[in-house]
């Protein structure tokens, strides 16, 4: 006879279901796990071991055999200690065969018999959801689980669930977490001045812009960056679910607690590619699936490698990144916003101790740093200049993150009505408006089409570059109210193109380009 119970392997964010398959035969005393299990996996028998021993219980002297079925998929993790346990507690009928039916397990023993935490309790529970069954899994993460709508019995220990299932004391459904406020957000009306760089900002955050800032040290680019999020809406329900999956899965859900605010991850220039696309031995989610439908902050840009930076242009393009492994692949969604900080060159570029010393050269080998289908994947482009003395004595300005809210919320109302319920149900924005429909989405004006063809071919814009500029002034004539696109919503679109640190501005209102 075979008992069995349901447990979840994990790839990416999906929890694929396991069949925990029992044995009892005949022969000597040996406890054997197959089914491409990994070193956590194989000492799931000594844990095993340990709280049967706690519980007063041994393992039967008879040879037991755990099959994790389909077997050709590799198995990581301790999580699959509890579904173990559980199925070799059927077998030997310390509990009965038929309680683990409609059931789903997954946790760590501790040697003495408790449960302790495991990383991706939500994305199992909303698996074991989907398949119709109950969730068995460790005390600490029910609050976690219960986000997903199912069953969730959120066990303290190994005994308080042989009592369960004997029916001698029941386990109560857990209940979902409290919403946590999440980090506070600094305001927009602490930085003075930058009045140019809060406008872009302001854009991007409108539209879902890639921003790129970039000033001498101490100009606020840092400052600014951090003030994003608050003029970001909260996150809705099926994206709260989404990004709160990628954080259990690496286990960043505290108290099983989930956040409306956005995400905010700001990698040291050091980072290497795994960590930022994600990797490592069991393939963990990187900065930029943590970052998903936030923002991803890239401070001192040309100092990543080009490496790194070349490595988040498919995230940039298709919203995922994919782990390439030998015999598989993971995908973790990878959609959040970039905003990135550079200083003009390396020696700084800005006044007195940060003046260059080199010339143009150093900021043209600077900049050189960034591969040009990189830079083409960012929409806005905005020098900072330095904060003076003045600006410093100045009052703190009547405008601050509240007011900048409301105007972004009501450009994204308006991007809500044009395109409908976005893929997947996502909130549908500018910057994801396919190219095929750009013309009849953006509408421009029979002067903003002149200066947008002029600008194409004296600015030598790609196609994605052009339709990039397009979507930009789409979004400044949104934050208008406008129904098309005038000459001043391109033009103003068009002198957030890159140029080089110290170039003059390459379009101006109401006049040609300019060289």
């Amino acid at each position: 006879m075979i008992s069995r119970i349901t447990t979840f392997a994990f790839e990416g964010v999906e929890a694929r279901p396991i069949d925990v398959q029992v044995q009892l035969s005949g022969g000597s005393n040996a406890f054997n796990i197959v089914g491409l299990p990994d070193k956590a996996v194989g000492e799931s028998r000594e844990r095993v071991r340990a709280a049967f021993t706690a519980l007063g219980l041994s393992l039967p002297p008879e040879r037991v055999l755990v099959n994790l079925a389909p077997a050709d998929l590799p198995k990581e993790g301790s999580h699959y200690d509890l579904a173990i346990a559980l199925a070799i507690l059927a077998a030997i009928g310390a509990v009965p065969r038929d309680s683990l039916e409609g059931v789903a397990a997954i946790g760590e023993l501790a040697l003495d018999g408790g449960l302790a935490d495991t990383h991706g309790a939500l994305p199992a529970a909303m698996a074991a959801e989907a398949l119709d069954l109950a969730l068995v899994c460790p005390a600490s993460c029910g609050p976690e689980a219960a986000w997903s709508g199912g069953t969730v019995l959120a066990a303290p220990s190994l005994i308080s669930l042989v009592n369960h299932f004997n029916g001698t004391r029941a386990i109560m459904p857990a209940k979902p977490g409290a919403l946590a406020d999440g980090a506070a957000v600094p305001d927009l009306r602490d930085v003075k001045g930058q009045d140019a760089a809060k406008r872009a900002l302001e854009i991007a955050a409108a539209g879902g812009h890639n921003l790129l800032m970039i000033g001498p040290p101490g100009s606020g680019k840092s400052m600014l960056a951090q003030r994003l999020p608050g003029l970001l809406p909260p996150l809705s329900a099926r994206e709260l679910l989404e990004v709160s999956q990628i954080h259990s899965i690496a286990g960043l859900l505290e108290r099983g607690r989930l956040s409306r605010t956005r995400p905010f991850r700001a990698p040291h220039h050091s980072a290497s590619m795994a960590a930022m696309v994600g990797g490592g031995i069991k393939a963990k989610p990187g900065e930029a699936s943590m970052a998903h439908h936030g923002v991803l902050f890239l401070d001192e840009l040309p100092e990543f490698t080009s490496q790194v930076l070349d490595s988040l242009r498919q995230p940039l393009e298709n919203g995922e990144a994919v782990i390439s492994r030998a015999n598989r692949h993971v995908k973790y969604p990878s959609r959040f916003q970039l905003v990135a900080a550079a200083n003009p060159c390396k020696c700084g570029g800005g006044p007195g101790a940060f003046q260059c010393r080199k010339g143009p050269a150093c900021q043209a080998n600077y900049f050189s740093r960034i591969s040009g289908p990189f830079l083409d994947r960012i929409d806005i482009f905005v020098d900072v200049a330095p904060v003076t003395a003045m600006d410093l004595s100045l009052p703190p300005p009547s405008e601050g993150t509240a007011e900048a809210a409301a105007r972004v919320a009501a450009a994204r109302e308006i991007q809500s009505r044009r395109y409908g319920e976005g893929a997947e149900g996502r909130r549908a924005i500018n910057a994801d408006a396919p190219g095929a429909d750009l013309e009849t989405i953006c509408r421009p004006d029979a002067g903003a089409r002149a200066l947008l063809v002029q600008a194409a071919e004296q600015m030598a814009l790609s196609a994605r570059a052009y339709h990039r500029v397009m979507k930009v002034a789409r979004t400044i004539a949104d934050l208008d109210g406008a129904n098309s696109i005038a000459r001043v919503h391109a033009a103003e679109a068009l002198n957030y193109r890159f140029r080089p640190p110290g170039a003059t501005t390459v379009a101006k209102v109401g006049s040609g380009l300019v060289a």
